[in-house]
């Protein structure tokens, strides 16, 4: 199992989360992503080396950015997380 590490946009944007729900939703996919680090999309050309993963919840796109390290073991970077709307355009100002 991967270590995690959320920066502070993520945990920022999880830490507003009101929804029970929708936070334990949050935290199984996190769960998951440091079970596997894989799981998410792969990005391509300014975001390379970032992976992507989706959570739908009440008709609403959810997005979890985040990155993998290999050093001494793997740790999982959560860049940013947030709803689907300028999600990019906000990873990409504030990670490149």
């Amino acid at each position: 199992m991967a270590e995690l590490r959320i920066l502070p946009p993520a945990a920022k944007f999880i830490k507003k989360i009101k929804d029970k729900k929708l936070k334990n939703l949050f935290k199984e996919t996190l769960v998951a992503i440091c079970d596997n680090p894989y799981i998410g999309e792969n990005k391509v050309g300014d975001l390379a080396g970032v992976y992507g993963i989706d959570i739908f919840y009440n008709k609403t796109n959810y997005e979890i950015a985040y990155t993998v390290k290999e050093k001494d073991g793997q740790i999982v970077i959560v860049i940013m997380a947030g709803t689907r709307e300028n999600f990019y355009e906000q990873l990409k100002r504030y990670w490149i």
